[in-house]
């Protein structure tokens, strides 16, 4: 099945491994940080590595207490890391969450810089750079359009896999690339690591960012995102697609629309998830609703 073993200071191995893949002509000096641990698994280490880099650091979320993790902090509450990035007049925010591998960033003016734009930007720099392996990026169906049209202005292809990392993964080793993502902010380099990393991820983004001199705003905001609308709604049953009539109907009502759907149950749990995309909100708003009452009726 399987070894372990013990290693001796692991979370020192970590610290080190971390501020050598930093760039040793870039420091963090001058760069006012806020970080959120979530509560979970990088409270000591990411603060720790940002320190020891220069930066000034406001932590968020690092006191731990076994019931805390995730609870209104981190990635999945961005919120509470944009309000002290305001608060104390940070140049960048970084949410962490709870296993910290993934990250959700924050500009200076507190607005939440999602997966996808972060991909957008770390992408063109490592083609410029030299090390993007493959002719694109994989990210998930789940992706916005806006990064398939920004990856296609530089000459990549966007290639979307399923939801979840381990799908990302398994189409980026199909295709031969080497970095790819959720627009939750899993950010995968797999020459690094066959999985997310959320603390590697932000020092990959620091480093473009003090590179760069400019804002977060600047650097981090590539394109428009599409309007999207996600809508789970609890279902007593998991019927075959193919079986539900009119689903095909309405899914060509929706694409007649411009907009783009995906219509998939929850993994784990007896839900429909609903997520449409398209230009216009308010008729997005309106199709939203068509779709959420057709599922109930089929469905409940």
């Amino acid at each position: 099945i399987g070894k372990s073993k013990w290693i001796d200071d692991v979370s020192g191995r970590y610290i080190v491994h971390m501020k050598n893949s930093f760039p040793r002509s870039l420091t963090l000096s001058g760069t006012r940080i806020v970080i959120d641990c979530a509560n979970g698994a990088g409270y000591m280490v990411a603060p720790t590595i940002l320190n020891e880099l220069g930066a000034d650091v406001v932590v968020l979320g690092d006191k731990p207490n076994g019931f805390n993790i995730n609870e209104g902090c981190g990635a999945m509450c961005p919120e509470y890391a944009a309000k002290a990035v305001r608060d104390y007049r940070a140049d960048i925010g970084l949410a962490l969450d709870g296993d910290a591998d993934r990250l959700v960033l924050i500009d200076e003016e507190g607005k939440t810089i999602d997966g996808d734009k972060l991909m957008a930007v770390l992408a063109l720099h490592l083609k410029e750079e030299g090390t993007l392996s493959g002719d694109g990026v994989v990210a998930t169906v789940m992706s916005n359009k806006g990064l398939s049209e920004y990856l296609e202005m530089h000459d990549l292809k966007l290639y979307r896999s399923g939801v979840g990392d381990k799908n990302v993964v398994e189409l980026m080793q199909e295709k031969g690339i080497n970095f790819g993502g959720e627009q939750s902010g899993h950010i995968i380099f797999s020459d690094y690591a066959k999985t997310g990393d959320g603390i590697s991820s932000a020092l990959q983004a620091l480093a473009l960012l003090i590179k760069t001199g400019k804002k977060a705003s600047e650097v981090f905001n590539p394109y428009t995102s599409y309007p999207q609308k996600l809508v789970n709604i609890l279902i007593s049953e998991k019927r075959d697609f193919d079986t539900i009539e009119g689903l095909e109907d309405l899914k060509d009502e929706v694409e007649s629309a411009g907009m783009r759907q995906l219509f998939r149950y929850s993994g784990t749990e007896n839900k429909m998830r609903i997520l449409l995309e398209g230009k216009d909100e308010a008729v997005l708003d309106q199709m939203m609703e068509k779709c959420v009452s057709f599922f109930k009726r089929e469905l409940l």
